[in-house]
C-alpha cells in the first residue's frame, strides 16, 4: 500500500561530520531555503549543520519519500554559491577528500552561524588579586596587551580556564563588551596612486583589463626580487574595487601579514581584512559574514581564506606563489595555489600568481599557453640587483668549531663600520640539530618520531620538530650517567647569533624564526626594530627571505647552501634556488648595492652556479629537461600513500595488503610498500606507496576504485597525498 507523501521537496544535504557521506531529507514546503543554504537538520538523536547540495530525485537508491526526516532550521547566513560548491566538489575529488572535510574549510567559524550581537570579552584591569599565586601571575604576564574569551586567554596564557575565570573574579581581567559585526571601513581605490615604472605598467594594464573585463584569467607575474610585485598587484586590486567586486590575496606565512597591511593602507587608506589562524573567534565570525554578506571588500589572509564565501569574487591574488608552505599537509591536503586557480576558473574571475621565482609548474604553464605571463625583469628605481659570489668552504674555512667563513666577516665588519645592515640566512631552527654524548655517544631522539631532538637554547629545551615534543636538557646523559658530557653538534641560527656575538660583540643582533616571529604583532615589532636602525644583523630561517623590504640591508651572507640539496626531494634543486635567491634578493633593495655570499662545499653545483652567473632561465630550462626525460611533474603525476598505526607490524601488514592489491594499469606504476623516511611521527608508525602515472591516466578514479575496495583495520590510518611535497 503506498502511503501518502509528506508536503515538501527533496533536498541532499551534505553534513558536517566525515563520518556519514550526503543524506536525503524533506524541505517543507513552508520553509524557504535555495540550494547551497546552511540547514540544521536530524541524525539520530542529534542536531546536525549541514549544506544543502542538491535538490529533486536522486536516482533508484533514493530514500522513500515517507522515510524522509524534515529539515528542522535555515540558518539565516548567505547560502554558499554555485561556484564555491563546484570548487568543494572539485577538491574533494582531485585530492581523493571527504566532501565534508572540504566543506569545513568554508564554514569554519561556527559563530558565524549565530545571531550577532555583542559578545563579553576580558582583558587586564591593572588590579593585583588579593592572592597571587605563580600561575596567576604568569598568566597575567602573558596577557599584558591581550583581550579575548575566557577560552582564548587560557590558551594564550598556557594555563587552565579555571585560573582566568579566578582572575575575572579576582578583579583582575575587565570584561569589554565588543560588537561582533563591527563595520568594514572601504578601500579608496584612489587614495595614493603610485609612479609606476615603464615595466610595471605594462602588467598593470594588462591585470585591470582583465579585472575590468571578467571572467577566468590566470597570470604569473614574473618579477625579479623589488622590481615592485606588490605595487603592480594593487593597480588590478584598485580596478576591482572600482566596479564593486572583491578581492582576497594569499600570504604564506603568518609574520608577513603586518608589513603587507602597511603597504595597503599607504595606498589604499584602510587596512583590509585578515584571515589567520592566530584569529579570535569574534575576528573570524566578523570577517567571514563580512565576506558572505559583500561588506568585506579585500581579504589579506592564510591560506585557508582561499575557502571563505565571498559574495561577489573579482580577483585572487597569490602572492609569493612559489612557497610551498601553501600545499596543506594533512587533513584535505590541497595546494593553495592550484586551488586558487581553479576557483577563478569556477567563478569567472582572473587570479594573480605572484613570484619572483615562479615554481617550474607555473612557468610550464605560461609555456604552454595555459597562463598568460606578465614580466618585471628589473627593480625598480635606481636599486640594481645585488653582486652574488660563492665562498668555497674548502678553501676559504671557517675557524675550528665556528660556521662563518673569513670573506664573510671581513664583509659583515665592513657594513658595521658603514652603518648598514646584514642578513644570515640558515633554514634550521635552534641552536643544534642534534645534541648528543660525547662520553658514550648516545643521540637524543624524539620518543614520539624518528626524529632528533633539536636544542633550542634561548627557552633552554629540546624539542621535536615534526610532533612538538620538548623537554628540558638533562644535567646528565640519561644512558651512562656522566655530567657535563652533552655537546651541540652542527649549527641552527641560535648557534650563528652566539657566533656573531662573540666576533663582533657591540653589533646589536636579532633572531628571526617561527618561535621569535609567532604572529603578526612579534612580526611588526621585528619589522619596526630593522627599519628604525635598531639591528645590525638578522640572523634568520625562511621566514625573513620573502616579502620584507629593508632599505639599509646591503649583504646577505648564506651560511650553508649545501643543506637544501641533500636527501634526493623531487624539488630539491627548485626549492633550494628559489630559497637562495629570496634571501640574496634582500640585499640592496634601494640605493645602496647590495652583495651577497653563498657558503658552499660545492660551488660547481648547477644551483649554485646558476645564482652566482644570473643564469636563472637556464637552471629552470635544465631542471624542466630533468623532469620531463623523469615523467615527473608538470609532465607526470604522483599520488603518496601514507599507512599509518601505532603498531608497526599492522602497519607493515596494511601497506603489504595495498601494494600487493595494486591494480596493473598502463602508464601507472606502484612503489613500495617501504617505511616512511620519518618512519615514525607522533607515536605512530608510517608506511609509505608512491604512485608514478603519466597525466594521461585517470589518476584519481583508479585510486578511488582501488582504495575504496580495500577494509583496513580500525587503528590503522591511510591518507593519501596528490601531488605531494613532503616525501617524508
Amino acid at each position: 500500500m503506498n502511503r501518502p507523501s509528506p508536503s515538501g521537496k527533496r533536498v541532499r544535504v551534505i553534513l558536517l561530520t566525515q563520518v556519514i557521506g550526503p543524506l536525503d531529507y524533506r524541505l517543507p514546503d513552508w520553509m524557504d531555503a535555495d540550494v547551497g543554504s546552511v540547514v540544521v537538520v536530524p541524525l539520530g538523536p542529534r542536531k546536525m549543520v549541514g549544506v544543502i547540495w542538491d535538490e529533486g530525485v536522486f536516482g533508484d537508491e533514493a530514500v522513500e519519500e515517507h522515510r524522509l526526516r524534515n529539515v528542522l532550521e535555515v540558518i539565516d547566513v548567505p547560502p554558499i554559491k554555485r561556484g564555491l560548491r563546484r570548487l568543494v566538489d572539485w577538491v574533494a575529488d582531485y585530492y581523493l577528500s571527504n566532501h565534508a572535510a572540504v566543506l569545513r574549510m568554508v564554514i569554519s567559524s561556527s559563530a558565524a552561524l549565530s545571531a550577532g550581537g555583542t559578545v563579553t570579552e576580558y582583558r587586564p584591569s591593572g588590579i593585583e588579586p588579593a592572592r597571587l599565586t605563580p600561575q596567576r601571575a604568569a598568566a597575567l604576564d602573558s596577557l599584558v596587551d591581550a583581550q579575548g574569551l575566557v577560552r582564548e586567554l587560557a590558551e594564550q596564557a598556557g594555563v587552565s580556564e579555571g585560573v582566568i575565570r579566578g582572575l575575572v573574579k579576582a578583579g583582575a581581567l575587565e570584561p569589554v563588551m565588543v560588537s561582533i559585526d563591527a563595520p568594514f571601513a572601504a578601500p579608496e581605490p584612489d587614495h595614493d596612486h603610485p609612479e609606476l615604472s615603464d615595466l610595471q605598467e605594462a602588467a598593470a594594464k594588462v591585470m585591470r583589463d582583465a579585472v575590468r573585463s571578467g571572467g577566468f584569467e590566470p597570470m604569473v607575474l614574473d618579477g625579479v626580487t623589488g622590481s615592485g610585485k606588490t605595487e603592480t598587484y594593487f593597480e588590478a586590486v584598485a580596478e576591482a574595487l572600482k566596479i564593486g567586486k572583491q578581492v582576497l590575496v594569499l600570504l604564506p606565512e603568518i609574520a608577513l601579514t603586518q608589513p603587507f597591511l602597511q603597504r595597503f593602507e599607504a595606498r589604499f587608506g584602510v587596512e583590509p581584512a585578515t584571515w589567520h589562524s592566530g584569529m579570535k573567534q569574534s575576528q573570524r565570525r566578523r570577517v567571514w559574514r563580512g565576506v558572505a554578506e559583500g561588506r568585506a571588500q579585500v581579504v589579506a589572509g592564510a591560506r585557508s581564506a582561499l575557502f571563505l564565501p565571498f559574495a561577489n569574487p573579482g580577483l585572487i591574488v597569490v602572492d609569493e606563489a612559489h612557497e610551498i608552505s601553501f600545499k596543506q599537509e594533512d587533513g584535505v591536503r590541497y595546494h593553495a595555489r592550484d586551488v586558487a586557480v581553479m576557483r577563478g576558473k569556477f567563478e569567472g574571475f582572473p587570479v594573480v600568481l605572484a613570484s619572483a621565482t615562479p615554481a617550474l609548474e607555473s612557468r610550464h604553464m605560461v609555456s604552454i599557453g595555459r597562463y598568460k605571463g606578465l614580466e618585471i625583469p628589473s627593480r625598480f628605481g635606481a636599486a640594481k640587483l645585488p653582486r652574488i659570489e660563492a665562498i668555497d668552504l674548502t678553501q676559504d674555512q671557517p675557524e675550528r668549531g665556528t660556521w662563518i667563513a673569513p670573506t664573510l666577516l671581513k664583509a659583515l665588519e665592513e657594513r658595521l663600520e658603514r652603518g648598514e645592515q646584514s642578513l644570515l640566512f640558515l633554514n634550521r631552527r635552534g641552536y643544534a640539530p642534534l645534541t648528543l654524548c660525547r662520553n658514550c655517544g648516545h643521540r637524543f631522539e624524539c620518543p614520539n618520531c624518528t626524529a632528533w631532538m633539536v636544542e633550542h637554547r634561548l627557552v633552554r629545551r629540546l624539542a621535536c620538530h615534526h610532533c612538538g615534543h620538548v623537554m628540558p636538557p638533562p644535567d646528565k646523559c640519561p644512558e651512562c650517567s656522566a655530567e657535563d658530557s652533552l655537546v651541540p653538534c652542527g649549527p641552527g641560527v641560535e648557534r650563528i647569533s652566539d657566533e656573531v656575538k662573540r666576533f663582533f660583540p657591540e653589533a646589536r643582533t636579532i633572531v628571526a624564526t617561527s618561535d621569535t616571529l609567532w604572529s603578526p604583532e612579534k612580526a611588526a615589532e621585528f619589522v619596526a626594530l630593522v627599519e628604525n636602525k635598531a639591528v645590525d644583523i638578522i640572523i634568520g630561517t625562511q621566514l625573513v627571505t620573502k616579502g620584507y623590504h629593508f632599505p639599509e640591508l646591503t649583504l646577505v651572507g648564506i651560511i650553508d647552501a649545501d643543506l637544501g640539496l641533500e636527501g634526493g626531494d623531487l624539488r630539491a634543486a627548485e626549492r633550494t634556488f628559489q630559497q637562495i635567491a629570496q634571501a640574496a634578493g634582500r640585499a640592496g633593495r634601494a640605493d645602496k648595492p647590495g652583495e651577497v655570499y653563498i657558503q658552499t662545499r660545492n660551488p660547481s653545483h648547477p644551483v649554485i652556479a646558476a645564482l652566482v652567473g644570473g643564469d636563472r632561465d637556464g637552471f629552470y630550462d635544465a631542471e624542466t629537461e630533468q623532469r620531463r626525460r623523469a615523467g615527473a611533474p608538470p609532465f607526470g603525476r604522483f599520488a603518496a600513500i601514507i599507512i599509518s598505526s601505532e603498531d608497526e607490524r599492522e602497519a607493515i601488514e596494511t601497506a603489504r595488503a595495498v601494494g600487493g592489491s595494486a591494480p596493473q594499469v598502463d602508464g601507472m606504476h606502484v612503489y613500495g610498500p617501504a617505511p616512511a623516511p620519518l618512519a615514525m611521527l607522533r607515536g605512530r608508525h608510517r608506511q609509505r606507496l608512491l604512485v608514478h602515472a603519466l597525466r594521461s591516466v585517470e589518476l584519481q578514479s583508479i585510486m578511488r576504485e582501488w582504495l575504496g575496495g580495500l577494509e583496513f583495520p580500525r587503528s590503522v590510518r591511510v591518507g593519501v597525498d596528490v601531488d605531494p611535497y613532503s616525501f617524508l
